[in-house]
């Protein structure tokens, strides 16, 4: 990947933001609706939160323009 690898969540610390989003795409049949992507940003944001699974980066590198 362009940033490098992703790891794993063996722990599933961010399990609840992970599914919150995946249960968001399956009600908007896939499409990537606001109510979405604000939940995968908070997906992001806790795998960033001091858990090492993911390199603190900011929104707008992530692709989360305001």
């Amino acid at each position: 990947p362009e940033r490098g690898s992703f790891p794993l969540d063996h722990d599933g610390e961010c399990k609840r933001q992970m599914m919150r989003y995946l249960r968001c795409i399956k009600s908007h049949r896939g499409t990537n609706d606001d109510e979405c992507r604000l939940l995968s940003r908070e997906y992001l944001e806790c795998r960033m939160e001091s858990r090492n699974l993911m390199a603190p980066d900011t929104s707008d590198n992530l692709g989360f323009a305001d």
